[in-house]
């Protein structure tokens, strides 16, 4: 499936396959970095087109040569179908409208501050994003995550143990300095709910 070949990718189980795929999410970033959009895309097409077109070329030289009938060397991927059918775009959609709906109530929930600890913590958050944004444009942040995609589930195998440590101690200071703001304002602590 899509999600174990995801994760086999992550985790470097195939050096090869992985290599490739983070390769080009690397040649491709780094592309948009220097050129625009509009000129990946058209520079990609055209090489993607060159390949294909030099293949095509070179099968019906061979076949003129050697005689043979072998036919379009696409042949295969031609016939293969890959149209969306009515129930996949709807299964699609249904998740978008699920994920959208979520984040609309939640935002609406953090904005209107339903509760005042949740809120000040989004309100830091997007505080420290503003530091991030200032630093780093979107392309470069995306550039991060990627490496950190490929690079960080391996090295957090490796050093489980010291990781896992260090997060427990974050962890409770964090729920300490928590703690002392929650005791600190009035109506903060969290109802049941």
């Amino acid at each position: 499936t899509l999600f174990l070949t995801t994760i086999d990718l992550l985790y470097w189980r195939d050096i090869k396959q992985t290599g490739i795929v983070f390769g080009s999410f690397l040649l491709l970033l780094f592309s948009l970095t220097q050129f625009s959009v509009v000129s990946v895309v058209a520079y990609l097409a055209l090489a993607a087109l060159s390949a294909t077109i030099s293949f095509r070329i070179y099968k019906s030289v061979l076949q003129a040569v050697q005689k043979t009938d072998e036919g379009h060397p696409f042949k295969t991927y031609l016939e293969l179908e890959i149209t969306l059918s009515q129930e996949q775009i709807q299964k699609y959609t249904d998740c978008l409208q699920f994920y959208v709906n979520n984040t609309l109530k939640e935002l609406r929930r953090l904005f209107l501050v339903q509760d005042l600890v949740d809120s000040l913590k989004f309100a830091v958050l997007m505080w420290l994003l503003t530091y991030v944004g200032a630093l780093f444009n979107g392309l470069t942040l995306l550039l991060m995550a990627v490496v950190s995609m490929f690079t960080l589930p391996v090295v957090y195998v490796k050093h489980q143990a010291q990781i896992d440590q260090y997060l427990g101690l974050v962890r409770t200071h964090i729920n300490a300095v928590v703690a002392k703001i929650q005791a600190k304002i009035p109506g903060a602590k969290r109802h049941a709910e």
